[in-house]
């Protein structure tokens, strides 16, 4: 299989591998087909599942080979604390100043006040999934085929909950079930595009992978953080997220290791 994939242009293996783990968001959604309603705790773990997954995707599947494709030793330690900052401060710049809507925070950001529930949720969604297409292409993109399967496989058990929760928050606002499956779909959407950048970029340049991997993985370790856990924390169910953190993170980290 990975011979097989080998011989395939990168550039197509990135976008098509982005494409999919995108497309789990719509995959995490089915289930409002069958449940208008899912429990409090059920939806608190599968976040801190997601959350777990994401960490382990950023140890094992990013921040180790930006170590690894930066040559090791001191250079390397400082291109990677560097890259992972600015991609923390880039998600941290898009949340100041980008008009969105956390899924229990509520509103946040400027000039909204003109903007529809919809697309608050769309741009929100839209912030955090593209450094994880980022880093699905630009693990492509170093030529590590094993390593872009694992983050895409990674990323797309990550939007699974997302998925269904992006909407669950439709739903429970009236819209009609077919808009809210397709809405979650569009939100995984922009996946691929950041997937194209990122496998561009590194492909044309090689010394711009470890600066590429420690960027997604600053950025997805701020969504982490910021955004993810805190959400599942929110409504009394830490333990249980708790334990999903854990068990996401090992499962994510067999995957590593047996991919």
């Amino acid at each position: 299989m990975i011979e097989y994939l080998a011989n395939l242009p990168i550039l197509f293996l990135g976008l098509g591998a982005s494409f999919l783990a995108g497309s789990a968001t719509f995959l995490g959604a089915i289930p409002i087909l069958f449940f208008k309603q899912i429990s409090q705790k059920l939806q608190d773990i599968m976040m801190g599942f997601g959350a777990g997954v994401m960490l382990a995707a950023t140890s094992f599947s990013l921040i180790v080979p930006a170590i690894e494709a930066g040559g090791g030793g001191v250079f390397a330690a400082i291109v990677v604390v560097v890259g992972m900052m600015l991609g923390a401060v880039f998600l941290y710049l898009s949340d100041k100043y980008s008009p969105h809507e956390h899924f229990i925070k509520g509103p946040e950001g400027a000039s909204r006040k003109n903007l529809r529930r919809i697309w608050l949720f769309i741009i929100a969604i839209t912030l955090h999934n593209f450094p994880e297409g980022l880093a699905v292409g630009v693990g492509f993109g170093g030529g590590n085929i094993e390593n872009g399967i694992t983050l895409a496989i990674g990323i797309g058990l990550q939007n699974i909950p997302e998925g269904l929760v992006v909407a669950l928050a439709l739903i429970s606002e009236k819209y009609p079930v077919g808009q809210a499956l397709w809405i979650s779909f569009l939100t995984g959407m922009v996946e691929p595009i950041g997937g194209l950048i990122g496998v561009g970029i590194v492909s044309i340049s090689k010394p711009f992978l470890p600066w590429g991997l420690s960027f997604a993985a600053g950025a997805m370790l701020f969504v982490i953080s910021d955004e993810i856990i805190p959400e599942s924390h929110r409504k009394g169910f830490e333990t249980e997220a708790t334990f999903g953190v854990m068990i996401g993170f090992v499962v994510m980290m067999f995957l590593d290791v047996a991919l």
